[in-house]
């Protein structure tokens, strides 16, 4: 990548944008011309009989292509454009970011103060402050997790009471801003196709699915010796690890046998994206208050 920050793709670019508008300054010359004598064919013929006149361009046409042209070449001065030349009028995209940023926190710091000074439950109760929150979600949050913070497959529901890192105000805004990872590592090469079934079974026991019952049996005996390690012997989960309650109706991939199958034999890997160091202090303890809110509904 260093050879395109290099002082020959200055000049490259800078050659090529003067070529340009020395070509249409050509172009427009050739054409400037009047008509005195009869108007000629081009000599193509279409559809047997159909014929063009070598007419010259309309004058009013003429014209836009001059105004054009001269007003890339004021554009060029005043703007960056020509080459590394940064215009007369000093602007860069940079500058303008960093101004209106300036502007705003100017005129929201106050209001991201007030919220960031109050407990998050308070925060999350607060209508104005859940506004805020929602549109910083779905600007942040709702490709993954939908703009009704529901979830899709492999994102979770966030509205209701199934955490698999925790619910609280504190874990919740560790989430937010640090991110997580959560991995279950693959057992197929362990327990067998056999094996992976009758785990499978199991577990669709524990939530009152549909299962096999000798598969079951014997896959609890499997389920402690490989998996209650993460999940718990009661596979209740493991908040610290991110390891899901599986006794639940709250499924990450899926319920059926053959999703579970899936996981159990492939294993899952997933990652949510920190966003403290993006979004700053303040935005994250709205976010997380609204996030919040969304499975501990404040009184109205």
């Amino acid at each position: 990548m260093a050879d395109f920050v290099s002082g020959f793709w200055n000049m490259y670019v800078m050659g090529l944008v003067a070529l340009s508008l020395l070509f249409c300054l050509f172009v427009l010359m050739s054409n400037n011309k009047r008509e005195t004598g009869p108007v000629e064919l081009h000599g193509h013929v279409w559809d047997e009989n159909l014929a063009e006149y070598n007419n010259p361009l309309p004058r009013w046409w003429l014209y836009l292509f001059w105004l054009t042209l001269v007003f890339a070449v004021v554009y060029l001065i005043l703007y960056p454009g020509f080459g590394n030349t940064k215009g007369v009028l000093g602007w860069a995209s940079v500058g303008q970011y960093e101004t209106e940023t300036r502007k705003a926190e100017e005129r929201y710091a106050p209001i991201f103060a007030k919220y960031q000074g109050m407990d998050v439950a308070a925060v999350a109760a607060d209508p104005e402050s859940r506004g805020m929150g929602q549109r910083l979600f779905v600007t942040y949050c709702a490709q993954c997790h939908g703009s009704d913070a529901r979830g899709a497959k492999g994102f979770p529901n966030l509205t209701d009471k199934a955490w698999h890192w925790g619910g609280d105000p504190e874990t919740i805004k560790a989430t937010v801003t640090n991110g997580r990872i959560g991995v279950m590592p693959p057992l197929g090469p362990t327990l067998g196709a056999d094996g992976v079934k009758n785990v499978a079974n199991y577990v669709r026991s524990l939530s009152g699915l549909a299962h096999d019952s000798l598969r079951a049996q014997r896959g609890a005996e499997l389920f402690q010796q490989n998996c209650a390690a993460c999940h718990g012997a009661e596979a209740k989960g493991t908040p610290a690890m991110g390891a899901p309650d599986l006794s639940d109706d709250a499924w990450l991939y899926g319920s059926s046998e053959a999703t579970i199958m899936e996981t159990v034999t492939k294993g899952r890997m997933n990652r949510m994206p920190g966003f403290g160091e993006f979004l700053g202090e303040a935005k994250v303890h709205l976010l997380t208050a609204y996030v919040y809110g969304l499975s501990n509904k404040p009184a109205q």
